[in-house]
Formats: C-alpha cells, structure tokens, sequence
C-alpha cells in the first residue's frame, strides 16, 4: 500500500492518460511525492507488461535517495524490484522493474541499446533543470518513439516546469501531451530579502555563516543553506565554528554514508549546507528555515582548458521559488535570500538552459553517433547553430567526424567513452594498458582543478604536467591540494574501468604524444629566440613564465591556458617531440619552398619551410626565387597590412571612393575596392606592379592612381569621368572637387563661385544624390543642399541678407542663376 502524499490524487489521473497516450506531463510542488510515487503506481499498468520502467535523475544523489525510498516503501532491498544505476553504483537484478539511472547514463545505453530493449516507460524527473544531458536523452527517446518504439511511454515531471511548452515538444499527431497537475499541500513561507546585496560570491561564507547564527536564534526548526560549491561549504562551516547544532555538508563528492547523513533525522538541531543537489527530488527531515546564498555552479565552455567547466552564476526566479519550497514541507516556515528584493526583481524567470551556454562537441558526437542531425531532433530549445559549427570543427581536427560530418570508426569509440571528446580522443590513442592508465589519470586531471596551487597571485604554478602525475603516484610538492588529489583519484580510478585497465596498472608513457591527440590545436612550436614564447597550432600567441623550466623546450603538447588579450598563459603542457608529430599527424606536415613575407625585416624572403599547421618547425633562406612568387607574397603582406604602405595621394583617395559610389549603384559593373575585395584579388591587381620589388620601403615610387586606374578598361574610364567626375566645373572657368567621401558626395564652394549655375547636374543618371555646401567669402558653411535650384528661389533671400550684412564688399544678386 503507497503511503498517502500529495501527489497521491493526481495518479489516477496520470495512469488513464498513459492509456491513451504515449506521453504525459506531470507537474507537481516539492514534496509531493512524485520522484518515488509515479514509479511504484504504474506498475500494474497493463501497458507496462513485463517491460522495466526507467527513471532518469539529474543527480546521483537523488537517484541513490529515490531508489533506496522506493525500495524502502515495498519493504525490499535495493536492486530486487527498484534497482539503481549511477556511475560509481549498481544494483539491479532480473527481479528489477524500475531502475533509476543518473542522465548521462542514459545517454550511454541509448548508444548501446538504441531500441531500448525491455524498457517500457521513461521518466525524466525534474525536467525544469534542463541539464544538457536530459535534453539530449529527451531528443533521442522521442526520435526512437517517432521512428521505431511508439509503445514507448515518456513523462516529463517537475515542479516549476514549462508545462505547456514540454506538452508540444510531448505531443503526438499534432496534439499536445496531456497535462497533469497535482496542488499538492505546502506550508506556508515567509520570504525575507538581506537589505543589501553581496559584493561578490566571495562574500557568501561570512554572510551566509552570519545569517545561519541570527535563524536559529529566531525561527524553530532546522536549516537547510544552499552555496555554490563544496569550497564555500568548508569556509562556512569554519565559520559556524561552536554552534549548538550539528553543521553537517551535503554535496556530491560526498562517500554515501555522509550524504545520508544530512537526509536522516536527527535528535540535535541540524544546519545543512548544500549545493543546489538539495533544491529538487530530496527530503531533508526537520527543515523549517532555508537561507539561500543565490548562486549556482554551471557548466560553461573555458577558452583555457577547451572544456566545459564550473562556473558560479545568479540562479533564476523559479529556483529561487524551488529552493524557498523546502522550508515548507511539513510546517510554516522562512526562507531567507541573500540578496536584496530589487535584484531579484531583476533575475530572469529561470535559469537559462545548458544547451544554449555550453561546449556542444559532446551532443555533437552523440548525435553523429545517433546518426541524425540536431535540428531534426526534437530539443526543447534547438542547439545554436554557432556553437554547433565550431563543436564539429573541433570534433573533425579530433578524427571524430569525416569531412561530411559523417561519425568516423574513432568516433564512434569515443562517444562510447562517454566524456568530453578531447580527453575520449587522447584515451582513444592510448595503445598498451600502461599507457592507457597513463590516459585515465591525465583525463582526471584536466576534469579538476589544478592540484597545484600557485605560490602567488604574481606567480604561476610550474607548468609541467609530469609534476601532477607524480602527485597521483604518491610524490609531494610544496603546493599540493589533497582534497583535489583525492578527487582526480577518483575520477582516474573511474576512467581506468571504462578503458579496461587491470587494478595496479602502473601508468607510463608519453604525455605529450597523448595530449597532442586531444588537444591538436594546442600544440605549441617556440618563437623566436626568447624562452617561454610559443606559437600554437591554432595560431595564437602563448607564453610561459620567465623561469618556467619549459620555456626552453621546441615543443610542447598544451592542456590548460589562461587567457591574457591576445596571447596566453600556458598553465599545464608537457614536452613533445617532433618524431611522436610525424608519428600521430603525418598529414599535417607540409613541406614548401617559395617566397614569404618576414615582418620583422618589411621583405619578401625565399624560403624552405616545414609547417604543422601554421606552425613552422623548420625554415631555411633560399638564394632565389621565383620573381612573380616574390611579388605575390608581397601583394599579399601589403593586403594583410590593410593596403595602408601603398603611396596614397589625395586623387587616388578619391578615384577609390569614386569607384566605391559606381560599385554601390552598379555592383555587376564596377570593381568592388573595399579592402575585403581587394585583400581576396591582390594576387591579380597589385603583383603585376610589385615585380623586382622585395621591400615595403620600395612601394613609395609606386602610383596608386595609375595602379586603381588598372582596375578599368577604357570605356569605363570615360565613363567614370562624364558620370561620377572627380570635379566639377563652374562659372567663369572654375571647378570644385566633389568629396566622394561623404553620403552623399557632397561639392564645397563659395557661394559667389556658384552664380550663374542654376542646378546640380544628376551623377549616375540621378542615381547617386549629390548636394552642395555653400561657403562664405571667409570659407565657412552657410547653407547645405541637394537642390540647388529651389535653395536660389527660397532660401537664398535670408542667406543674401545676411550676407550682405557681413561681407557689403562683395555682390549678392537677388537671381544668382542669372549670367554675370
């Protein structure tokens, strides 16, 4: 017999939908009961059969919790008729019916299983979270029901969920999924605003730390203190130091038997600190107050790494709603925000969903692997196009995806690997099992933070990776960060299982070659002859510090950078030799002889060069060269300089803006002279005239006049001149140059030198406008116009008095078209 919860009236309801269809959206309050609830009352639907019923958790955490309660309500052990399966947990049997997964499982055995085999309903608990991972599980169970399982059962539940959007993305045969909503019964919460907001999250653990002291003094019950992360959870709890209460941690590096802890009843009063694993799908027993410091760790793409990393960011309205809900789920009670009422007034309604902030080569490759495009897949929100682009270049530079986008045979090995492509490219490459532990602990690595701290805030931590993994062996070094060695150790230990290593492996091998197959565009030549410079294949600048044992070396295979403006700081690399280049990438070497520009000399130099990439590994002077090669490879240097050594004089300037104006009204006509134009045709307008020449210094005897008028045949010159001509002539034989410069072209004169002329003559058959700035005897403005004609027969009454006032010398006819 299912105990009676909130939710408990909104199931039959629920189960006659899933009769009818398919899809369902289950929308209920925290605590109603719905994580563990949903599972156990569709048992004996009879669609289910002997089908399994799998639960999808965004957290493992949750997942254990959930599946330990449901076996707990029908007296079982786990893994007889609930089972659970995380990363670092299993326990299903053939006994098992329902079996909560943690999300990125998921994505896993929907590569392995694509017909889900045996699985008869999927339920994607806490949906609202939009997790990466949930999305794409979504997109693929719904591309299976579409196309292969339409028996295939799919609920969405969440408490703060965008029902009606997920009720479309649900629907079947043009209809919208049905909607279930449970009120539930929540108790009634107090919201309190800290006047002021925080300076920073640094601020979080005082403030937090003060704020916890001052509740329990005024409200009964237990807390419940949600932080970013584990870092801010230690620094508060220093802080809560002889507190009459027991302070307990809850994240998701904790051993199970400590996050147990803190969802056990206890006898002492009790302050959680809490990531956000504690906002959705877990009880905390006793929990009356909720003081909620308003941030949140997210996966963001670090320029420095290549990875998705944690960052802290605001959360939105609705998880600050969420978060409140925990202080009233069994009395009235008070949650506490850190920040001020108009900042919250200001956050967005929720918090923006993963896929539209994160590094996408890993749906990219799950989707290759999947074998469809992204956009035919139903996303509640579609990835951007953008990211999408740049997550596939990468993943064709890894040898995931061949030219077409097509998943290679490496790729589809790493998308088993089930972690980010670079660091399953650089296991991929691992050959013996002593050098794919060696790949396993890297990995580790790059997911974490440095274990090594810096000494300084002007000085960085050495460099060579080697360092780290002689910590992991059981070495020392001044800077160590034990909480963080324990985790990479962790997570080493993890990726070892999937790669198949035997327990003990000892890890050897190369780093440089291994890290050079994850991270090719972050192989580093050495430039020049400073140490610590380096060019990377991407083609970007990169420095170590000064006394940096690595600065020395020709070669490094580099996994962290900091970015500085345009150049950056290597952070963690290892040596690499070109033998192991030659080896991996022997498609990327080009040998070339011919002429290239040297910008610190201002010439054009024949050369022999040995490129990977854009990097030169070798390069030799060559007595000669090939005269028109010489002049090529100058056009091209004065193209990249912006044209600007070129010998401008103020007629060419205006013959280019004048061919810009024939371009701009006749573009199949007229040359396009935009610097982007010319750039890409410099080869065919400019070498011509660069021949015998090497140096930028010997471009001043050039005419660029005579070298635009090149761009033009002959009746296009005449034509240029009678349509857009460089001056026009006026009255009592004189002329004034017309600024093409200006829109519109626009004639200076004094207005003296303008009598007699009635009207602008049209330029380009009336198609480009012309207008005419009057100017005073002292060759100031006094009026500006396009049309002349009506400006003599109306204003020019009140320009003639006033000049007539200032300059009496001069004439001022009342008719200035009438002949002088």
């Amino acid at each position: 017999m299912l105990p009676e919860l909130p939710v408990t009236e909104a199931l039959p309801r629920l189960a006659a939908a899933l009769r009818d269809a398919s899809n369902a959206v289950l929308v209920a309050p925290p605590g109603a009961g719905k994580t563990t609830l949903v599972p156990l009352a569709l048992l004996d639907e009879p669609w289910l059969g002997d089908g399994r019923i799998l639960v999808l958790e965004p957290r493992r955490l949750a997942a254990r919790a959930a599946a330990r309660r449901m076996s707990d309500l029908r007296g079982e052990a786990l893994g007889q008729t609930v089972g659970l399966t995380t990363r670092l947990d299993r326990a299903v049997s053939d006994a098992t019916r329902i079996e909560v997964v943690t999300e990125g499982l998921l994505v896993r055995r929907l590569q392995s299983d694509p017909g889900l085999e045996g699985v008869a309903a999927m339920l994607f608990d806490e949906a609202h979270e939009r997790h990466l991972d949930t999305d794409l599980g979504l997109a693929l169970c719904l591309d299976l029901q579409r196309a292969l399982r339409p028996e295939l059962r799919l609920v969405a539940m969440s408490a703060t969920l965008d029902a009606a959007g997920f009720a479309t993305l649900l629907g079947e045969a043009g209809r919208p999924a049905p909607v279930i909503e449970s009120a539930g019964r929540m108790f009634p919460v107090e919201i309190r605003h800290r006047p002021r907001d925080l300076a920073s999250p640094r601020d979080l653990p005082e403030a937090m730390a003060g704020t916890i002291r001052e509740a329990l003094r005024e409200h009964p019950g237990d807390v419940l203190a949600f932080l970013p992360g584990w870092g801010e959870i230690a620094r508060t709890a220093e802080r809560l130091g002889g507190l009459d209460a027991d302070v307990i941690a809850l994240h998701g590096e904790l051993p199970p038997a400590e996050q147990d802890r803190a969802l056990s009843p206890s006898a002492r009063r009790k302050v959680v600190l809490s990531t956000s694993i504690a906002e959705t799908s877990l009880t905390v027993p006793g929990v009356r107050i909720v003081v909620d410091g308003g941030f949140r760790r997210v996966p963001r793409l670090d320029p420095a790494s290549g990875l998705s990393k944690l960052a802290t960011v605001r959360i939105g309205r609705a998880t600050a709603e969420q978060r409140a809900g925990r202080a009233g789920r069994t009395e009235p009670g008070v949650a506490i925000r850190l920040w001020s009422e108009a900042l919250h007034r200001g956050l967005p309604l929720a918090d923006r969903p993963e896929i539209l902030e994160a590094e996408l080569s890993g749906l990219a490759l799950d989707c290759a692997a999947w074998g469809a495009e992204p956009r035919d897949l139903a996303f509640p929100d579609p990835p951007p196009e953008g990211t999408l682009a740049a997550a596939r270049a990468l993943l064709r530079d890894l040898d995931a995806l061949d030219a077409q986008n097509r998943i290679t045979p490496t790729g589809r090995r790493m998308a088993r690997l089930g972690t980010h492509p670079r660091l399953a490219r650089m296991m991929e490459a691992a050959a013996s099992p002593e050098e794919r532990a060696l790949a396993a602990d890297l990995a580790a690595l790059l997911e974490e933070r440095d274990p090594i701290r810096a000494p300084s805030r002007d000085r960085d931590a050495p460099s060579d990776i080697e360092l780290r993994l002689d910590l992991l062996r059981g070495g020392d070094h001044p800077g160590a960060d034990r909480a963080t060695l324990s985790r990479i150790r962790r997570a080493a230990g993890l990726h070892r299982r999937r790669l198949r290593v035997p327990g003990g492996m000892a890890a050897e091998g190369d780093p440089g070659a291994l890290l050079a197959a994850g991270f090719p565009d972050r192989i580093a030549a050495k430039r020049g002859t400073m140490d610590g410079a380096f060019r990377l294949a991407s083609g970007q600048g990169a420095r170590l510090g000064a006394t940096d044992p690595l600065g020395k070396q020709p070669l490094l295979a580099v996994a962290d950078l900091a970015l500085q403006g345009t150049e950056a700081r290597i952070r963690m690399a290892a040596p690499l030799s070109r033998a192991v280049l030659e080896e991996r990438f022997p498609e990327r070497f080009v040998r070339e002889e011919g002429a290239s520009f040297d910008a610190r000399a201002g010439a054009v130099l024949p050369r022999r060069r040995l490129r990977f990439g854009p990097l030169v590994l070798e390069e030799t002077t060559l007595p000669v060269a090939d005269p028109a090669a010489v002049a090529e490879a100058l056009a091209e240097a004065v193209a990249g300089r912006g044209f600007r050594d070129l010998p401008w004089t103020d007629a060419s300037r205006r013959l280019r803006a004048r061919l810009a104006w024939a371009h701009r009204v006749e573009p199949e006509s007229w040359p396009d002279v935009s610097d982007e134009a010319l750039a890409a045709r410099a080869a065919e307008w400019l070498a011509p005239h660069l021949h015998g020449l090497t140096k930028l210094t010997e471009l001043r005897g050039l005419n660029a006049h005579e070298i635009l008028s090149g761009l033009l045949d002959w009746p296009q010159r005449r034509r240029l001149d009678t349509e857009l001509p460089d001056r026009l002539e006026l009255p009592n034989n004189r002329s004034a140059a017309i600024d093409y410069d200006r829109d519109p072209p626009t004639l200076e004169a004094r207005a003296q030198h303008l009598f007699g002329l009635a009207s602008l003559p049209p330029l380009m058959g009336g198609r480009v406008p012309l207008q005419v700035a009057l100017l005073s005897p002292a060759g100031r403005p006094v009026a500006l116009t396009a049309d002349l004609a009506g400006f003599w027969r109306g204003a020019w009454a009140d320009v003639r008095k006033d000049m007539r006032g200032r300059y009496p010398k001069h004439a001022w006819p009342e008719d200035p078209t009438a002949p002088a």
